[in-house]
């Protein structure tokens, strides 16, 4: 009968996943090195999942999900259906691709300030990828070893987002409010990957080893970031 086991054993089994799934992608990675990276012995992981299917599935909807109430009920986790897998990606993915500030400015009919509707735009956008950093980076590491997930993430998801991020682009540039920087979609691209580095990726990004290089902070690039691509797009108002 399955039975509970201390959550924060199970937040070091999905820390440890994570970190090794992101490392080494999803074909390479054994549960024996989820294991290592863990300081356990093997027999561990099968307390709280079935099969390295399953842990890749619990690393996908816990690892980032802080409350409790994400915790399964019963452990250890079974072997999920690779339809499971990526019905909840497809799910998580098409939750986390709606951006409600772009969706209203979309359907704004007049825009009085669009450096302030802009910044929310962006704001909201790396925040929402900040939230799920990890799953992110999951999906985007094991897409090659998964066509299935590559299939959703990059073409799916990412290309849905660019698509409406266009889409505002476009807009917003006809009525004279943005800058025409060329190519729309190259545009859109551009704003979407920079924000997803920052978000993402850069906190797995080896530091610049040079004398006087700090670590920079979630808040610092969050706002640099914003500020610097709405300043470079929005046009300046006529005194």
């Amino acid at each position: 009968m399955p039975r509970r086991r201390p959550n924060d054993k199970f937040r070091q089994v999905l820390d440890a996943a994570a970190a090794v799934f992101i490392e080494q992608g999803y074909r390479r990675t054994q549960m024996a090195d989820v294991a290592a990276a863990m300081g356990a012995a093997k027999g561990t992981l099968y307390l709280y999942v079935a099969s390295k299917e399953a842990l890749f599935d619990a690393a996908l909807r816990y690892v980032d999900n802080a409350d409790a109430d994400s915790t399964p009920p019963s452990l250890p986790l079974p072997t999920p259906r690779p339809e499971e897998t990526l019905a909840y990606v497809r799910s998580e993915l098409e939750r986390n691709a709606e951006i409600p500030s772009l969706t209203d400015a979309l359907a704004r009919r007049q825009v009085r300030d669009v450096a302030a509707e802009f910044s929310t735009i962006l704001f909201d956008l790396y925040d929402v990828l900040a939230r799920n950093r990890r799953r992110l980076k999951l999906l985007d590491r094991s897409a090659r070893d998964y066509p299935e997930i590559a299939a959703l993430w990059l073409e799916g998801a990412r290309g849905g987002l660019l698509a409406i991020l266009e889409t505002y682009l476009k807009d917003r540039i006809r009525r004279g409010q943005l800058v025409s920087a060329g190519d729309v979609g190259v545009t859109a691209r551009l704003l979407l990957e920079t924000i997803v580095f920052w978000a993402v990726h850069r906190h797995w990004d080896l530091p610049p080893a040079t004398a006087g290089s700090r670590e920079v902070s979630e808040g610092s690039a969050r706002e640099t970031v914003v500020r610097l691509l709405v300043r470079s797009l929005v046009k300046e108002r006529k005194p």
